[in-house]
């Protein structure tokens, strides 16, 4: 059973914040690569973004875990509103280093701003589902989360369009100042609407737990850190420069591809509980996390070979990002699921925090290797670069627990959540 009123909220303020990410991703890379930006000089745009995302992640579990998710929520609205706005002031006849340091700056408040609310969003899911047994409970948390998780990405790839799209017509500053306008609208109607102790715990929680975690925790969040990587080092800047300089594609051309391939990322993971056995509890689904990172290093290796030979590179990006894209999703809605099962509701955002401090780890390396690689290598190397990092995630999952006990944490979180205890 789910609190359906308040994963509402939570969601549609998720969607606001996911919409224009996506947008103003898109919008940044397109605009400074216009401007005649370097590939090394993009991935340094987003570098500040990641990191600080690192941080966030870590101190915005601890900070969600004694004052509240909603106060971690409306936290990163509101700054995503502000760093929306500073950009806007960028002037293209700014030396270069100084608008570098000005957007990377502007870009670190967008980090912390994602962070907080994603950090803020799936740790509210665990919270509000409520079931009458154990096994009602696995399901409706593997069904409720890849509902949040595929949704924020489909919208997220239709930010990407969005952001084309909105370069195109409107320009860079006028673009930025729409968004933030719609994104301040949505912040002050969640202000009056969401439980003031959503995510609370119920004692205070110590600096020092930020870091200690369970092993099955450690090593999701280690596998977690290599498969974000495996994408972003061809994702956040080799695939759309290869499209716009190889492929000779147009800025909407760009961003929609970019938006399909997000898009529909985002609606396989909605359905991954679907493609999941659903007997055999947690550790059935550790062992699906090995499988599909199995398949997906072969796809990686398979497409870096592809265009490493020039075979129909078109149809090799499209057919083959279409195959990643899939088992990249089903992965990554197992080990949502995965982090959550492994956690209990009191630490649910100390521990979710850091999961995400490992994601946006991998973020970073990824964004720059994306740069460095392609730079070097082209997009076949960051392809190949992209198949080792799924080996390394591939591995990390052999150490999550085979047996099919469930862990103490998991009996607690249902406990927790049969009682009622979260003021959900």
């Amino acid at each position: 059973m789910m609190d359906v009123r308040n994963y509402s909220l939570v969601t549609a303020a998720y969607w606001g914040f996911t919409l224009s990410d996506g947008a103003l991703r898109m919008l940044v890379l397109l605009y400074f690569h216009q401007l005649g930006y370097t590939p090394v000089s993009l991935a340094f745009l987003f570098l500040l973004y990641e990191f600080c995302g690192i941080l966030t992640n870590l101190f915005g579990g601890w900070i969600g875990s004694r004052m509240g998710l909603r106060i971690t929520l409306y936290a990163g609205l509101a700054t995503q509103v502000f760093a929306l706005v500073m950009l806007s002031f960028v002037q293209p006849t700014w030396a270069a280093s100084f608008s570098v340091a000005y957007v990377m700056a502007s870009q670190a408040l967008s980090g912390i701003a994602k962070d907080l609310t994603k950090m803020s969003s799936k740790s509210a899911v665990k919270l509000l589902v409520k079931g009458n047994d154990e096994a009602e409970n696995q399901t409706a948390l593997f069904k409720w989360v890849a509902i949040l998780t595929g949704s924020k990405n489909a919208l997220k790839g239709l930010g990407f369009l969005l952001g084309g799209v909105l370069l195109s017509w409107l320009g860079f500053a006028a673009s930025l100042w729409a968004m933030a306008g719609a994104l301040a609208i949505i912040l002050v109607c969640a202000l009056f609407m969401l439980d003031a102790d959503m995510g609370r715990t119920k004692t205070k929680t110590k600096f020092t737990q930020l870091f200690a975690k369970s092993r099955e925790i450690n090593v999701l969040s280690i596998a977690r850190f290599y498969l974000f990587s495996s994408r972003d080092v061809w994702f956040v800047v080799g695939l759309p420069i290869f499209l716009a300089t190889q492929l000779n594609w147009g800025f909407t051309g760009v961003g929609a591809f970019m938006a399909a391939w997000v898009i529909g990322y985002g609606f396989v993971q909605a359905f991954a509980p679907k493609l999941i056995r659903k007997s055999g509890g947690v550790a059935a689904k550790a062992r699906a996390a090995q499988i599909w990172a199995f398949a997906l290093v072969l796809v990686s290796a398979a497409m870096a070979l592809a265009i490493q030979f020039d075979f129909h590179p078109t149809a090799s990006i499209l057919i083959g990002l279409t195959v990643f894209g899939i088992i990249f999703a089903v992965n990554s809605s197992i080990h949502s699921y995965l982090i959550l099962a492994y956690t209990d509701s009191d630490q649910v955002a100390l521990n979710v925090g850091f999961y995400y401090m490992a994601n946006a780890c991998g973020r970073l390396v990824g964004t720059l290797l994306s740069g460095v690689v392609y730079l070097y290598a082209g997009l076949s190397g960051c392809l190949w670069a992209s198949t080792a990092l799924v080996a390394g995630a591939l591995l990390s999952t052999m150490w999550l627990p085979r047996s099919s006990h469930q862990s103490s944490a998991i009996s607690e979180a249902d406990d927790d959540m049969l009682a009622g205890v979260t003021n959900a």
